[in-house]
Order: C-alpha cells, then sequence, then structure tokens
C-alpha cells in the first residue's frame, strides 16, 4: 500500500524557516514565518495568559472531555468578543476547533456537505492554505482580484468584477481584517458594496479572522465582519486565538455559523458537532478554557488588552519607521503603503528573484511572493531591511 503514496509538494513557509535555521550568518533576519515576536525576537506568553494558566492549575479538578462542539462558554465568549452586539446570540452556531486552521477546514467540509457544487472565491492572494485544504477537498476554486500591485492597496474595482461572475450559492471568502499575505484592508464603504453585491446574488460570505485587534484595535478590526453578519442571511466565521492571545501551539479556533433565524441555528449546530465527530471528536480545551478565564474576568481582561494594544501600536511603529527610512534613502513615498497596511504582514510586490538577492545578500527571509512579516523586525533592524530593499532595486 505504501508503494502507492506520492510525495507532497514541500510547505514554502516551512521550507523558508529550515533554511533560517540552517543559515550561520549572525545578521540574518527572519520575516517569513507568520508569528508574532516582540524586539528581543521571542514570541512571549502574555501576562494574562499567564495568569490564567496559574489560577487553572490551582482550580482544575478534572481533564474529562467537555463536548462534541466544546465549552459553551467558550464560544459565547468568543462570540461576544467578533460579534459584538450585531447578531441575536440565539442565531449563532459555535464549534471549537484545533487553531482557526481546524475551523477554516470544518468551514470547507461544512460547505461541501450543504451544497457539493459550490465554488470557493479567494483573493489573488490568499494565505496559501485556503487554496491547500480546498484542492485536498476538490472543491472548486476561483480565484478574483484582490491586490493591486501598483498602488500595494486593494484593486477593489477588479475584486467586484470577479465577484459579479459568482452563481448564487457559490461562497465568498473574505479576511476579516489584516489581510494574510498583503496587510491590504477594505474601508466602511467598500465592505457595504461587498455585501450588497453578495445579497443581490445569492452568495455566502466565510470571513477567515485570525488577526482581531492587531491592526487598528479589537472593535475596529471586527467592523467588516459584524456588518457581513448583521446584513446577509448566512455567513460562515472562521476565528483563531493564535495570535491575539499569543498562544499558537495551544491550537485554539472557532468555527461559527450565522443563520437569519433560531430554527436555523439547532441544525447547524448539531452539524458542527456532527462534523467535529467525524474529523478529531471532542476539539482540545486548554487554550479556549484560558481565553474564556480572561474575557469573563474584568482585571485578566483589562491586562491582556493593554498588552494586545501594546502589540499593535509597536508593529505601528515599526510599519512606520521603514516607510520613513525608506523614503530617507530613495528621496520617494512609494513605499508609503507599508505604513498604511495593517497586521503582521505587509506584501512588497516585488519578484521571487529580488526576494532571493535580499536572502542571498543580506541573509534577510521573506516568502518567495515578498511577503514580510513586519513583527520579525525591530529598531535596529529596520535600517538593515530598509538598504537591503533599496540596494536590491525593489
Amino acid at each position: 500500500m505504501f508503494e502507492n503514496l506520492k510525495s507532497q509538494p514541500a510547505d514554502k513557509i516551512l521550507m523558508l524557516m529550515q533554511a533560517f535555521r540552517e543559515d550561520p550568518r549572525e545578521n540574518k533576519i527572519d520575516l517569513g514565518v507568520g508569528v508574532y515576536k516582540n524586539a528581543e525576537g521571542v514570541t512571549p506568553v502574555m501576562r494574562a495568559i499567564k495568569a490564567a494558566e496559574h489560577k487553572l492549575w490551582e482550580e482544575q479538578t478534572t481533564k474529562a472531555y467537555v463536548g462534541l462542539a466544546g465549552d459553551p462558554a467558550y464560544s459565547d465568549a468568543m462570540i461576544k468578543l467578533i460579534l459584538g452586539d450585531a447578531v441575536e446570540r440565539g442565531n449563532v452556531a459555535a464549534a471549537a476547533t484545533p487553531g482557526g486552521t481546524g475551523a477554516v477546514r470544518q468551514a470547507f467540509e461544512l460547505i461541501k456537505m450543504a451544497n457539493p457544487g459550490a465554488r470557493v472565491f479567494v483573493s489573488d492572494p490568499t494565505w496559501p492554505n485556503h487554496v491547500s485544504i480546498l484542492n485536498y477537498l476538490n472543491i472548486e476554486t476561483v480565484v478574483y482580484r484582490y491586490f493591486d500591485r501598483e498602488t500595494r492597496g486593494v484593486n477593489f474595482d477588479g475584486m467586484i468584477e470577479d465577484l459579479k461572475t459568482a452563481q448564487k450559492g457559490d461562497v465568498i471568502l473574505l479576511h476579516g481584517c489584516c489581510h494574510n499575505p498583503t496587510g491590504a484592508n477594505l474601508n466602511a464603504v467598500q465592505w457595504q458594496e461587498v455585501i450588497n453585491l453578495l445579497n443581490e446574488r445569492g452568495l455566502i460570505p466565510m470571513i477567515d479572522i485570525a488577526y482581531q485587534g492587531f491592526g487598528d484595535g479589537l472593535e475596529e478590526d471586527a467592523l467588516g465582519v459584524r456588518l457581513v453578519a448583521a446584513n446577509c442571511p448566512e455567513t460562515l466565521i472562521a476565528a483563531s486565538c493564535s495570535k491575539n492571545f499569543g498562544i499558537y501551539r495551544e491550537r485554539t479556533g472557532l468555527l461559527m455559523a450565522v443563520a437569519n433565524d433560531a430554527g436555523g441555528q439547532a441544525l447547524n449546530q448539531q452539524t458542527l458537532a456532527f462534523l467535529n465527530r467525524q474529523n478529531y471528536s471532542f476539539p482540545p480545551d486548554h487554550g479556549a478554557r484560558l481565553v474564556t478565564m480572561i474575557l469573563n474576568d474584568e482585571a485578566l481582561r483589562a491586562d491582556w488588552a493593554a498588552e494586545l494594544e501594546e502589540t499593535r501600536l509597536g508593529m505601528l511603529t515599526l510599519r512606520q519607521g521603514l516607510a520613513d527610512e525608506l523614503q530617507r534613502l530613495t528621496g520617494s513615498d512609494r513605499f508609503s503603503f507599508i505604513a498604511q497596511h495593517r497586521g503582521m504582514f505587509s506584501l512588497l510586490g516585488t519578484t521571487p528573484d529580488l526576494v532571493e538577492k535580499m536572502r542571498v545578500d543580506n541573509g534577510i527571509y521573506m516568502v518567495g511572493d515578498s511577503r514580510l512579516n513586519i513583527a520579525g523586525l525591530n529598531a535596529k533592524t529596520v535600517p538593515i531591511l530598509a538598504q537591503a530593499i533599496v540596494d536590491a532595486g525593489v
């Protein structure tokens, strides 16, 4: 049997991580892997997480299963965090998942179960694992224009033109905030135009929100997903706690299915539990329990929100510093888009050849499509990267 297996394509980001580890240069810079790092190059455990873990260690009396959909208190807390008062809680089905990737996978499984003929429209570019999972599940994928390589902003006219080719029942995959890999986001007016198009054509929105609090703030970053959920009859939402709670290895995510009434919610909840059972049965609970404790404790939540805000402002400072240094070196504002982007990533919009040149010449590691992780920088490495960008002729 095993002799029939075929070698699978290697993950480019994992390959980049390995190459970085093997590079002996002391001044190398890792801007590839999508993990937040502080100025010392460490992904810290947040203060509130540490406090919640200590409290959990003292109080927890069992490691028994919680339920197929996870702890309802976790779902309640996350739905409130992401959706606020945009929809009635009784209209939202939810299930805990192993990370945001697990939520994305389960959402695609639900789509395939509910409408086997549905196509999923994804932005160009998008997080590579979106397309990888869709291909694995044999779900037809259609690419819509999103990133304008001239302005390094959103090609909104192209996006709308491409989405108008979608047919009733097709699914439109959107990034809730801090678009990965580009950092270019829709504004409120554009979100409303997308919603109008979704409703006019009978399209189903699916939103992947993995960076709430990393862009313009916790409430501000939820604007798009709240508008969609409040104004569309059905919405799928895949959420991750890896970044904004810093619990990457705990694999903590949530899939939400928003219906237009409580009757639809009951069937959706049953379906989400069924899908969990077929895949991994009971989802992991440790990270979810910590998140629940933090969101439901006034002091822990305040400390978490404060540290998250420090993280967000730190990334904005790095963005502005890189844009300013590039302007100083080039005498041009053509890199101002870096300061305008939001979240951990920006897409330089250059060629793989020039990305490779920066790696060879300067030990700067970024994904071949020129996505750079802003959180991989610090005050000392910003001018080094800026000079390398200029020297490479980006």
